[in-house]
């Protein structure tokens, strides 16, 4: 049985921004109806109001609320087909590119050290282990409105990357308005109606499509100026995700199997995996073609782990020995794989003397050898290191074979952990360990360059690494890697 979690926040009161009159109103409807009707097991609920749990404030003061992120999300606690959902009514940011939610104590004085970035509730959220994090948010209002100068843009470009499910009330340039003779925000008023028996939106595509009418419309009846909902999910099958089984159609359950068939299909198991579970979930657990699916993904994973658990090939076209390297990967000296790594690329490539590859390199690198070494990392990673794992990142993130971008580059070095808070970490600073952030080692680029300078950035490689890496995914893909 599928557990639903969810924290819902509703701010009025602000000691230093202008009060709002429904957001508390909005939140706790929200509760009720999380509570009541889509038989969600616990609601973690704050607001002006709010009572004490276990001798705890639940006022959405800073502290409290930092408190709470914290503690939930220390250690996993959810699994596939599970969901967790976030709201927030109240006053939102944005301060120097990046989206924050401010709490009633939050100062737009002093944004940084009074608000919450959206990144951080984003990174918490995603600890729980549920496959399905949804975000909504009402937070774009002020004076009459919902304010924020332009939140959305960053927050909907880290879910694109993330997966997690995210719902605003509004365009960015625009405002998020309260109805007085609804005593309700127009966002969540049509949220609840989407949600519930009136609208039965049961998937995210649809719920979108609902608000995206629906929230125009009410402005429209009420005199308010225009206000457009929109919905961030990534990748596609996000959209199909059932939100509420009890009003999920024949056709919503038809598109979540075709989802599923296509992910085993193509061999992503993982995500044909949380499909066919999320199909269960749906079905009550009658649904045979799901638990039949089930059943071959784990077959299919089990040959998966006896073939890899073969002694690989280490197979060069120049004859390089790769001993050394796989003796250190299994001993788990990641550091010393690392430049022993960088050593035999320079030494295939015939670049010791220059101590660095360039483009003509990457393209006419052996693919036996390349290949070689990324089994080899991969293996003995259980599948978090290797330059196939740098790869599937890099297109996640938008990024093509062979085409340098600059904005997928950073995206690419903010998900391996290369670039940390907006900043180049320099090599020194790279984690060594099995559980750095997956695509993280290996960080050749750093090495290849700054061998025997541990001071060296490695986005200093401006000339090779940052072009580097859609070059070696060019020659990965041509290899098939």
């Amino acid at each position: 049985m599928a557990q639903n979690w969810a924290i819902t926040i509703g701010i009025n009161k602000y000691q230093f921004m202008q009060p709002l009159n429904y957001a508390m109103r909005d939140a706790e409807l929200v509760r009720d109806f999380l509570c009541n009707e889509a038989g969600f097991e616990k609601v973690f609920y704050f607001s002006d109001e709010s009572p004490e749990v276990n001798g705890k404030s639940t006022l959405p003061y800073r502290a409290n609320l930092l408190r709470v992120l914290r503690q939930i999300f220390e250690n996993p606690f959810m699994s596939a087909g599970d969901n967790f959902w976030f709201f927030f009514s109240g006053h939102g940011m944005r301060y120097n590119g990046r989206d924050y939610l401010m709490p009633s104590d939050g100062d737009p004085g002093d944004v940084e050290n009074t608000a919450i970035c959206i990144n951080h509730i984003n990174e918490r959220l995603r600890r729980c282990g549920a496959d399905n994090i949804v975000l909504i948010l009402d937070a774009c209002r002020n004076l009459g409105t919902r304010t924020g100068e332009g939140i959305g843009n960053q927050t909907a470009e880290e879910s694109r990357q993330t997966g997690v499910v995210s719902i605003f009330s509004c365009s960015p340039n625009e405002y998020s308005f309260e109805i007085e003779e609804l005593k309700q925000g127009a966002f969540t008023f049509a949220l609840l109606e989407g949600l519930g028996v009136k609208g039965k939106r049961a998937t995210v595509e649809r719920l979108n499509d609902y608000l995206n009418y629906r929230v125009p419309e009410l402005n429209r009846l009420h005199s308010k100026p225009r206000q457009t909902p929109y919905t961030i999910a990534e990748p596609v099958t996000k959209s199909h995700l059932i939100l509420l089984p009890k009003y999920a159609t024949s056709s919503d359950l038809a598109t979540l199997k075709n989802d599923a068939s296509h992910a085993e299909l193509e061999e992503d198991l993982e995500l044909a995996e949380q499909l066919w579970i999320r199909v269960i979930a749906v079905s009550y657990g009658q649904d045979i073609q799901a638990l039949k699916a089930l059943q071959r993904i784990e077959r299919k994973r089990l040959l998966k782990q006896q073939s890899e658990t073969k002694p690989i090939q280490l197979i060069s076209a120049v004859g390089m020995d790769y001993t050394n390297l796989q003796n250190l990967l299994a001993a788990g000296e990641w550091r010393e794989a690392d430049e022993q790594t960088a050593r035999i690329m320079l030494k295939v490539a015939k670049r010791e003397k220059q101590g660095w590859l360039d483009r003509e390199n990457f393209e006419q690198f052996p693919c036996e050898d390349l290949r070689t070494i990324d089994q080899l990392w991969v293996k003995h990673s259980n599948g978090r290191f290797g330059f196939s794992v740098q790869k599937k990142i890099w297109l996640e993130v938008g990024g093509k074979p062979g085409i340098y971008n600059e904005e997928v580059w950073k995206r690419f070095s903010d998900r391996v952990g290369w670039l940390v808070e907006n900043r180049w970490i320099y090599y020194r600073d790279l984690t060594f360990h099995a559980n750095a952030s997956q695509g993280h080692l290996p960080g050749v680029g750093g090495v290849l360059v700054c061998l025997g300078c541990g001071d060296c950035i490695l986005f200093e490689w401006i000339g090779n690494w940052v072009w580097g890496i859609s070059a070696l995914t060019s020659r990965l893909e041509i290899c098939n890697i």
